[in-house]
């Protein structure tokens, strides 16, 4: 074998041939593959609408017995916002793999040859070349894939034409899709879907593609964050940062106060939320939302302890609840946080 560990880093929503076509080519060459599965831990959406343990089970029905014991499948959390954070999780999980399954070869120090595969298209795989230290092994794609598209027959219409993709998937797959249609999962997921179909199409006739203009609040006061439950759809049921659009004859800073002050009833005066931000920053990732092209000005609040413990909350407007979460249970929301926030707090946290 021309390698001990190929990488394949992937979202696999959900595993189609082409995903199939790169772990045979990885099982021609290394004795073992293991698979990076994206999105690990994001809340369901209609872009992301498996969860890490489904993907795993949509990869293991479709895999040969043969290659089931030379096949790893580990999570990683997506780190929008700091690519060396996220390469740095990459290369942690892979040493933790090989550390796992070498762990009865003895104590001697070893050289593994180690490569990444992919395709060779840098328009979904520019990621790979954050690893210049592994050789890197190209696939050309499999034509007329789009996982995109496929997520889009299994939730549009009741998912009616879904059958039109299973030439694209393994039949394995394409099975254990058809039972999830079956379930309250995907009924949740495909009301999303419509509402997002309708709001694009609500904004189709504007003479080039709409570009939303958001603020969010991250306010922190005693080693808690102040978060609210969102009311609708899109991510209706989601843990959110307080905010929303902005009005056309305000400020972006006093559009995050008011956001702020009309969703958690939080009754601090405007004058000492405006005094008290402490650092402000645009997070305009392409994908954060999928709304379409949606750029938010976020700050961050840091209140003051008074000896009069937190400021009562609750919900209003948009949120139907508000509450105030330790900071350390928030590290394990990543799963309950609408779109990007989880990822907007945690870059403020590193500069606090």
């Amino acid at each position: 074998m021309r390698f001990d560990y190929l990488v394949f880093i992937g979202r696999f929503q959900p595993v189609h041939l082409g995903h199939m076509k790169v772990i045979e080519a990885a099982m021609q060459q290394a004795g073992k593959l293991i698979i990076i599965c994206g999105s690990a831990r994001q809340a369901l959406s209609p872009r992301n609408p498996f969860t890490q343990d489904q993907r795993e089970d949509m990869l293991r029905a479709a895999l040969p017995a043969e290659w089931q014991d030379r096949v790893f499948l580990v999570g990683c959390s997506d780190r929008m916002y700091n690519d060396q954070q996220w390469v740095t999780e990459v290369q942690n999980l892979v040493d933790k793999v090989i550390a796992v399954d070498t762990a009865n070869v003895g104590s001697r120090e070893a050289q593994f040859r180690i490569g990444v595969i992919g395709s060779p298209s840098r328009r979904h795989t520019w990621y790979l070349d954050l690893f210049p230290q592994w050789e890197r092994v190209e696939v050309e794609d499999e034509p007329d894939i789009d996982a995109s598209h496929i997520r889009q027959g299994l939730l549009c219409d009741g998912g009616k034409h879904f059958a039109d993709y299973a030439r694209k998937l393994p039949a394995a797959v394409y099975g254990w899709l058809e039972q999830f249609r079956s379930g309250e999962t995907w009924q949740t997921l495909a009301d999303e879907y419509r509402w997002l179909q309708d709001h694009k199409k609500a904004w189709s006739v504007a003479p080039y593609p709409p570009t939303f203009v958001t603020v969010d609040a991250v306010v922190i006061h005693s080693g808690h964050i102040l978060l609210v439950r969102r009311r609708n759809l899109p991510g209706r049921g989601l843990w959110a940062l307080p905010g929303g659009f902005v009005n056309e004859d305000e400020p972006v800073r006093d559009a995050a106060i008011r956001e702020l002050r009309e969703e958690t009833r939080l009754k601090v005066p405007a004058p000492v939320l405006a005094g008290s931000i402490r650092a402000n920053r645009v997070f305009d990732h392409p994908r954060r939302s999928l709304r379409g092209r949606t750029i938010t000005h976020a700050f961050l609040i840091e209140l003051t302890p008074t000896g009069d413990g937190l400021p009562k909350v609750r919900g209003g407007d948009d949120a139907d609840r508000a509450r105030w979460v330790p900071l350390f249970e928030f590290t394990r929301m990543e799963a309950q946080l609408f779109e990007d926030h989880f990822y907007i707090v945690n870059w403020f946290l590193g500069q606090i």
